[in-house]
């Protein structure tokens, strides 16, 4: 008899992880506290919703961000399928209409017989019941369910070292790390003037689908010293700003030099302006938000700054002098265990084997590589819903990558992660080439992800 798997939080790896297991003939309970308990930085009761960016990383072949997708792909994912159509221009890269994103994901999960929808708040784990459980909520998990997390995560005296008991990686002693990750602001597309800026993709690849707003030095300069003069939200006495590396703020970056802004989310690198031939001083890009193309976020552009703040600063960039602000960025808590503590390569628990983890509380940092830790998660539930054991990815693969990272990591200095080629065991033979490397570590991925694929059966379960 099969058991039953509990999957708290509908997010994307959530939502993942739940088709993942209904698709194998599983019985779910997948639980929601939105509406009825929401947080800081969603909008909407649906599931999957997308909170920070829209894109779902480069669909470049031969890249990193591309072969975890390529592997997903072949693996079945639910979620991918529905983001490529959800897709709006964005270059090389794939980007989606969030809201119709998140609308596609509800539906599909809610109309699937094997999966109960409850939307209430979870802050007890039953890790000794007959039943799988699975914890998927994000960085923005409850205080009561996070303490509940603590509480599982203690490890007996004498079995590993007593740093490794501590569930969260901390600073000061503290039982939880926050790090802080980000919101860029979105315009309305009809605000823009288009008679100021340009349509490109860096290097042209892909189709010219960004809007590009060029800079010269002394407009550069201008915003530079707006930017670094202006309010920030207050510090609340509770909080500690501890920002992800990849998220920072950009008055932040702008604090470390007067070029760093250029180097980083401004660069103007392979964005030639077609009416000039030139490539400008600096360049902000923006990003199609939705299929209608009513609206385009600031790529890279999350702060702290106070909304008054932000309005006066941001429209002192070209062709954005008349924006009107859908949305302001934002900061918001991220919260994350110590994986290589806690968790298997199979995302279960060490002490507690019937608890998963997946998402970005395990650990990892991004949509893609959120979805994809559900989706091995929820077929790892699945495996031991029916008694089995799990079988981790391999090591060679993005899925085993990834998650060698997750649970292989240095304890002690534990921070998220991306898919990234640094995560692949490197070739046998060294190849200068880089181009050439990268599509022989992703031939090699694909050939491991495909024969771990076949054995564990994902390619006889039902669409």
């Amino acid at each position: 008899m099969r058991s039953r798997i509990r999957i708290i939080g509908a997010g994307l790896a959530g939502s993942e992880a739940a088709w993942q297991c209904a698709r194998r003939g599983v019985e779910v309970e997948l639980y929601e506290m939105r509406p009825l308990r929401s947080t800081p930085a969603h909008q909407t009761p649906d599931f999957a919703e997308l909170v920070c960016s829209n894109s779902l990383k480069s669909d470049s072949e031969n890249t990193a961000p591309w072969l975890l997708k390529e592997e997903m792909r072949r693996a079945g994912s639910l979620l991918l399928q529905i983001a490529r159509q959800c897709a709006v221009p964005a270059g090389h890269a794939l980007a989606v209409d969030r809201v119709a994103f998140a609308a596609k994901v509800t539906e599909a999960i809610s109309q699937e017989p094997r999966i109960t929808v409850r939307r209430e708040e979870v802050t007890r784990i039953d890790e000794a019941g007959e039943h799988v459980t699975m914890i998927a909520t994000g960085p923005l998990t409850s205080e009561a369910l996070a303490e509940e997390i603590a509480r599982l995560s203690r490890i007996k005296r004498g079995s590993t070292p007593e740093r490794a008991g501590r569930p969260f990686p901390h600073e000061h002693d503290s039982p939880h790390l926050y790090f802080y990750d980000s919101i860029s602001p979105i315009v309305e597309a009809d605000s823009i003037d288009m008679s100021r800026v340009y349509m490109a993709a860096r290097y042209d690849k892909g189709s010219a689908d960004y809007i590009n707003c060029p800079m010269t030095p002394d407009e550069y300069g201008r915003f530079y010293d707006a930017l670094l003069a202006a309010q920030s939200v207050e510090e609340r006495n509770w909080e500690k700003l501890n920002y992800f590396e990849s998220c920072l703020p950009i008055e932040e970056i702008a604090r470390r030099g007067r070029d760093t802004l250029r180097f980083g989310p401004m660069k103007p690198v392979g964005l030639k302006d077609p009416r000039t031939g030139r490539m400008p001083y600096a360049v902000v890009q923006l990003r199609q938000e939705n299929l209608r193309a009513d609206s385009y976020n600031l790529v890279g552009f999350q702060n702290h700054l106070k909304f008054g703040e932000q309005a006066r600063v941001l429209r002192l960039i070209p062709g954005l002098q008349n924006a009107r602000f859908l949305r302001y960025g934002q900061i918001h808590r991220n919260t994350y265990i110590n994986a290589p503590t806690l968790l298997r390569e199979t995302l279960q628990m060490k002490v507690h084997p019937r608890v998963l983890f997946a998402g970005q509380i395990c650990g990892v940092e991004g949509y893609v590589e959120s979805i994809a830790t559900g989706l091995m998660a929820g077929m790892h539930a699945a495996v031991l819903a029916s008694g089995d054991e799990p079988v981790p990815p391999p090591r060679a693969s993005a899925f085993g990558s990834l998650t060698h990272y997750v649970t292989h990591a240095e304890a002690n200095n534990f921070q998220p992660a991306n898919i990234t080629f640094d995560l692949l065991p490197p070739l046998e033979v060294k190849i200068r080439d880089r181009k050439q490397r990268h599509r022989l570590q992703c031939e090699l991925a694909l050939e491991n992800s495909d024969k771990w694929i076949q054995s564990v059966g994902i390619s006889t379960v039902r669409a």
